[in-house]
């Protein structure tokens, strides 16, 4: 906690109210109590925590303690306070990994692209045998769409949200919800590789074959093709990119 912590300052809405100092831990320990409560009481989405007071009471904690414990959960996507209702149990934790995700990649250098890029590979490659084994026709279908949606996009930056869409479809055949979360996450630096070098007419040529050399392999079964297009695919950006 900032130095703030350790200044009596006026409360929001008890005028002429002290509010005492809480040390980093007490702060810590807080959130883990009402992350704990939150499981214990089997709350949901929608449903509202206890009130300020009762949470001061219940854990024995100040006011200010409280109020920064809940700033914490607001930043992590589990509660919404607002103003006469008090604190609301949301789920933006995924919306907050991204924006935090997004922040930390204003640039990609070549080392970020080798390290996506092999983070890649290891699902869209190495995950050949239980790609074959789960996919089916219509998952077969969905990539034809996406890639035939990334040939005709209007742009090189609606392009690379279709060239997305074909590999985050790829992942879902995986069935494997916090592979494909994680996925997710990296989405915006996965974007500015996707778009690093490339035009349009790039997406609707180039990127668009490779595409359909990976689909035609996943069709035949061909796991030898599906992992050469595949790898060679995600290495192409390589040169758009500088140390």
């Amino acid at each position: 906690m900032s130095e703030e912590l350790g200044i009596k300052r006026q409360a929001d809405s008890g005028a002429g109210e002290t509010i005492r100092p809480s040390t980093a831990s007490a702060v810590d320990d807080l959130v883990a109590n009402i992350r704990a409560l939150i499981s214990d009481q089997g709350l949901k989405v929608g449903d509202n925590l206890p009130t300020e007071r009762e949470l001061c009471e219940r854990f024995q904690a100040s006011r200010n303690t409280v109020r920064e414990a809940m700033r914490i959960l607001k930043a992590y996507g589990i509660v919404s306070v607002r103003p006469k209702v008090g604190a609301t149990i949301i789920d933006d934790r995924m919306e907050r990994a991204l924006d935090l995700f997004a922040f930390n990649t204003l640039e990609v250098s070549r080392s970020t692209f080798s390290d996506i890029q092999g983070f890649r590979t290891l699902l869209e490659v190495a995950s050949v045998e239980e790609l074959f084994e789960r996919i089916t026709a219509d998952d077969v279908a969905d990539l034809q769409r996406a890639n035939d949606e990334m040939a005709d996009a209007g742009s090189a930056v609606e392009a690379s949200e279709a060239d997305f869409r074909f590999h985050t479809r790829l992942i879902e055949v995986l069935g494997n919800k916090a592979i494909l979360d994680v996925y997710k996450i990296m989405k915006p630096v996965i974007l500015k590789i996707m778009v690093r070098g490339k035009t349009r007419r790039t997406f609707s040529t180039a990127t668009h074959a490779e595409h359909s050399a990976i689909i035609e392999a996943l069709s035949t079964r061909d796991r030898i093709a599906y992992q050469y297009r595949m790898k060679c695919h995600l290495e192409a950006g390589f040169p758009h990119f500088d140390d």
